[in-house]
């Protein structure tokens, strides 16, 4: 006789499922109701109860009290409280786990992500490994091993038109372009699938695609949002990610440069403006908000969006209290917002630091004027110039100021001073400061402002006439006397030619304490001087970009009790999680130590989050489907082996490269399987879990334009470039601060594709939020596809659809000539690669028909459908488009198949 040996209780399986669903709410990182707490190990099995016994014994479950409330018959003794009793199988589990000494196991997503060995078909009972005669790759073999038992197969292979148009959509977002399209369809190799792979990741229009993914991430935006929603130049960063991706960066580099570029030796332009990643926080510029609150806000936004877009986690929990399912407590939430706190953006209305974007001449002016500090100065002046000029940083805010006596912070924004004027501005460095420049708007002439050391009669340190200025804001200068040391500032102002009590004598913007750039008696200073002021004024392009304090404005960070940014707590250094390791050995304590841990290969997370990613976005659904949390509350995954070994891959093989993630799947014989469902398929897999089929996806919000425009004839390649405006109905924008108007962009700018249009938080392109495009407040991990009349209605009759319907049909004459038939074979024929059947294109021909006995009797109708009397105004072209409207709006054209 055999015992058949039960194999050890798993806590990550077994036991977490139960506490999540029946104890956390109570025993958690919310609430620890009796002081009991089963969060983590060491607060479960040491934590001191109100009752003083030990909630969980381990090894002895018969005097562990958890245990005994859980089968207690008093409903007010008994556990889960004033719930119904735990299910007689999950107390033994519990029971058994405890006595086979609690153990408590780690959640898979938290586990470093190591090798996986491949699985392989058996063969002779067991015996020996054979080689599947369906996989095309490794993929396949993890699939296919899902299979086993379950009496499904795999689907055959899609025929080379589907494979086209699927890959096409994937890879670039849009149909393949005609060289392309007749290059694989002319290739009758074996080969012909995997070139076309090949092209289409080499085409300019992949970077396109997968920006507009990582757009959701990032919360790109072309306005500040909140309330007044003011625009943002930020589209240099939309650029930056388009060459990222088609230039194939890897991708621990693309998350460490958005993250921590400006903190590389020897960053680069390019490397500031990838910062703007964490710049598309909100701005409030709305009068009477308090400046602190809402940078405080940006800088939780910037730790939130960190561990979503890069981690799959639900951090954000953690600001307010320990994660009630998750390894995270309160004060992690913290440390990790260290890394953030001490940036130099401060809710500024022009966004500061921004980046300077200069023409050629003007940079070449720059780099003569560094070259000059570095041979007359010294090359930290010369860095130091170089940091000014570029970024007029690192200033002090005037909306920083405080203790305001005929004075105020104007609209919360600015310091505007009157007659009589007091103001302070705290903690200034002036060690070797003995220049300040300014950036102000004069409105009087006569007004003096004084600067004092320490308090309002305290030493004066300098005296500076102000002038009215013409022009708006002017940057001007003024000479301090020599001090030392951090003191507060007083701002005195008088001006006894302003009339009135209430009247403003100046605005002041920034305050930039520094020294002369060089000694004035050293050769070509004049000339040089001259060039520094010149660039200093100029009106240049700029975008938000990362910038830390310098030591001497340092920022602490502290713990919010409960997540109130009012209640500081103890104060906190940089960290990370500790149930996630360490910073990696010699790491700074900052943003860049923060990302190489991130990108490290010991991270569990990062690499997992972007597989599953790249996966959603080829199959529709995440082999993790929660995108958004890979923790104990997410979905489990379908395929874990498959997730770690593509993880694994993209890490070590691939280099972290994006492009040889994607051809390793689109290669898969999994990926190429045809759309059609059995009903044994139906039957036993209606999810499509286990990837017997492929799926049927309905296109993105991008792609349903991008699509139209590609079919129609009429899509842009013109790339890169402020956002455009293409047609909008009016009364969409209502912006009652500055009147900004939709005005709609002339030209092949109308016809641009979906990611480089302007995006407006409080009133996103409408067409597009249609087809659960979102308004990016925040960072958006997972659009969730919806299926409402409004998206019908949109396509059908939105006059941008209609137009590209025109133009649709415009194509198909100029290519079909004037018999009808052709035409619509010639239509269908581009929208879906296939050739159209008889039933579908009677379906069409009566359609066809129908319009056209309509349109012939009716004018009036015709030049209406047309768009106006032209040289296509007739009832043939009218009923046309009517069919060309539909062939958009077939199921097969608006789905990925």
């Amino acid at each position: 006789m055999y015992i058949i040996k039960k194999p050890p209780v798993d806590f990550t399986t077994d036991v977490k499922p139960i506490i999540n669903k029946n104890c956390i709410t109570c025993h958690g990182g919310v609430k620890q109701k009796a002081g009991f707490s089963l969060l983590f190990r060491e607060e479960a099995l040491l934590g001191k109860t109100e009752s003083g016994k030990r909630a969980i014994i381990p090894g002895d479950a018969g005097n562990s009290e958890m245990i005994r409330r859980l089968t207690l018959k008093d409903p007010e003794e008994r556990m889960p409280y004033k719930h119904d009793p735990l299910p007689k199988e999950d107390i033994a589990l519990l029971t058994r786990w405890i006595d086979e000494g609690a153990h408590w196991g780690e959640h898979w997503a938290y586990t470093t992500v190591k090798e996986t060995s491949v699985p392989q078909p058996a063969a002779f009972f067991g015996l020996f490994k054979s080689k599947s005669k369906w996989a095309s790759n490794e993929v396949d073999n993890f699939i296919e091993a899902k299979w086993k038992g379950t009496e499904l197969f795999a689907s055959p292979q899609a025929d080379k038109q589907t494979l086209l148009r699927r890959a096409s959509l994937d890879i670039i977002g849009m149909p393949a372009p005609e060289n392309i399209v007749r290059q694989y369809l002319n290739d009758s190799s074996a080969k012909a699938y995997s070139n076309l792979v090949d092209s289409l990741l080499a085409s300019p229009h992949f970077g396109e695609k997968w920006t507009a993914l990582w757009m959701d991430l990032a919360r790109y935006a072309d306005t500040k949002g909140y309330e007044k929603d003011d625009n943002r130049n930020i589209w240099h960063y939309r650029d930056w990610l388009i060459n990222a991706f088609n230039h194939d960066m890897p991708y621990d580099s693309f998350l460490t440069k958005q993250i921590a570029g400006d903190l590389l030796p020897g960053a680069t332009d390019e490397d500031l403006i990838a910062t703007a990643f964490q710049r598309n926080t909100m701005t409030n510029d709305e009068g009477g908000t308090d400046n602190e609150e809402f940078r405080t806000a940006a800088v939780m936004d910037r730790v939130n969006t960190t561990w979503q877009a890069t981690m799959g986690t639900t951090f954000a929990c953690v600001q307010c209290h320990s994660h009630p399912y998750d390894p995270f407590k309160h004060e992690d939430y913290y440390k990790f917002l260290a890394f953030y706190n001490d940036s130099r953006d401060e809710d500024t209305q022009a966004d500061y630091p921004l980046l300077r974007h200069y023409n050629d001449s003007l940079q070449t002016e720059l780099k003569n004027i560094t070259n000059w500090l570095q041979n007359n100065a010294s090359p930290a002046k010369a860095k130091e110039v170089y940091t000014f000029l570029k970024t007029w940083q690192p200033a002090y805010n005037s909306l920083t100021c405080d203790s305001f006596t005929n004075s105020a912070l104007a609209d919360t924004k600015w310091l505007a001073v009157r007659n009589n004027a007091l103001c302070r501005l705290k903690n200034v460095d002036l060690t070797n400061r003995t220049q300040l420049i300014f950036r102000y708007q004069g409105y009087a002439d006569g007004g003096i402002w004084q600067i004092h050391m320490d308090q309002p009669s305290g030493p004066l340190i300098a005296a500076v006439p102000l002038k009215k200025t013409k022009d708006g804001w002017t940057i001007s200068k003024a000479v301090l006397d020599p001090q030392s040391g951090i003191h507060p500032l007083y701002f005195t102002y008088t001006n006894h030619l302003l009339k009135k009590p209430g009247d403003t004598g100046a605005m002041f913007d920034w305050f930039y304490f520094t020294s002369d750039i060089a000694v004035a008696s050293q050769p070509g200073y004049d000339s040089v001087e001259k060039k520094y002021w010149r660039l200093l004024n100029a009106n240049v392009p700029t975008t938000p970009i990362m910038m830390d304090n310098p030591k001497n404005m340092h920022r602490t960070s502290y713990v919010f009790e409960r997540g109130n940014w009012l209640v500081k707590g103890a104060a906190v250094q940089p960290g990370i999680p500790a149930s996630l390791g360490a910073l990696p050995a010699n790491a700074p304590a900052n943003r860049l130590g923060m990302a190489q841990w991130l990108t490290s290969t010991q991270n569990p997370l990062t690499a997992r989050t972007m597989v599953n990613r790249v996966w959603e976005q080829l199959f529709g659904t995440g082999l993790v489907e929660t995108l958004e949390d890979m923790g104990s509350q997410g979905t489990l995954p379908t395929h874990r082996e498959l997730l770690d070994w593509l993880s694994y891959g993209f890490m070590h093989g691939d280099k972290w490269s994006m492009k040889k993630l994607i051809k390793t799947i689109v290669l898969s014989a999994t990926y190429k399987q045809d759309s059609k469902i059995l009903p044994v398929q139906l039957q036993k897999d209606p999810g499509n879990k286990l990837y017997t089929r492929y799926p049927r996806v309905r296109l993105s919000a991008e792609q349903i334009r991008d699509q139209a425009l590609c079919i129609s004839g009429v899509i842009s390649n013109k790339m890169y470039g402020p956002s455009v405006f293409p047609y909008q109905p009016k009364g969409i924008w209502l912006s009652p601060y500055d009147d900004a108007k939709w005005v709609d962009s002339k030209g092949e700018d109308q016809y641009r594709r979906a990611l480089y249009t302007y995006w407006k938080r409080s009133a996103a392109y409408p067409s597009m939020l249609t087809f659960d495009g979102v308004s990016r407040e925040v960072c958006t991990v997972r659009r969730i596809r919806t299926n409402t009349p409004l998206q019908a209605l949109t396509t059908l009759n939105d006059p941008a659809y209609i137009d590209l319907a025109r133009q649709f049909a415009f194509r198909m004459q100029a290519l079909a000539g004037k018999d009808v038939h052709q035409q619509i074979q010639t239509g269908y024929q581009l929208a879906t690669h296939h050739t159209i059947n008889e039933k579908s294109l009677q379906a069409l021909m009566n359609l066809y028909n129908s319009g056209y006995k309509q349109f012939k009797s009716n004018d009036n109708k015709a030049c209406e459908m047309v768009g106006g009397i032209n040289k296509h105004t007739n009832a043939e072209t009218a009923a046309l488009i009517v069919v060309a409207n539909a062939i958009l709006n077939l199921d097969e054209v608006v789905t990925k198949n």
